[in-house]
């Protein structure tokens, strides 16, 4: 038996139980619903890479990374990054170390596809997660993707 927080690829048996995680209301302004992330990962299925955050049977949070993008949209594939899409940590199982958890599989992922660097966007404010982004050590690159900081963590 696994102990510990693991990652499941989204699948037929465990699709809703990813759309059942709900953040806290507070920080519903900050991050999309479950739902809305499988749906951008549907229509971008070549670069998204959703998946359950599960500890023990008890899902616990959902992880949406991006890999690989052409991050300026150009088609010129001049700046391809790799990143954090979304993270939702269910309300009730915030403060455990699943946030920390996703990111380092998010990580791993990257590193195993020979990337060196993780980036993410986040609500800025004291009520976003940017004090949560930045006790990983990611820092902020001075970008914005839309009303979005943009920051980026250094795997090397």
């Amino acid at each position: 038996m696994t102990t510990g927080p693991r990652i499941e690829p989204i699948t037929p048996a465990n699709v809703e139980a990813a759309m059942a995680i709900r953040v806290r209301p507070d920080q519903e302004h900050a991050v999309d619903p479950v739902a809305t992330s499988l749906a951008e990962a549907y229509a971008h299925g070549e670069v998204a890479w959703p998946r359950l955050i599960v500890d023990g049977d008890r899902p616990v949070g959902f992880l949406m990374a991006f890999l690989d993008i052409d991050w300026l949209g150009n088609g010129t594939r001049s700046d391809v990054r790799s990143g954090l899409w979304r993270l939702n940590i269910a309300a009730d199982e915030q403060g455990r170390g699943y946030g920390r958890f996703a990111v380092e599989a998010v990580a791993a992922e990257i590193r195993r596809r020979g990337g060196t660097t993780l980036f993410t966007t986040y609500h800025p404010g004291e009520d976003g997660p940017g004090a949560f982004y930045l006790r990983l050590g990611f820092r902020p690159t001075g970008e914005t993707s839309g009303d979005q900081t943009v920051a980026v963590l250094d795997l090397d």
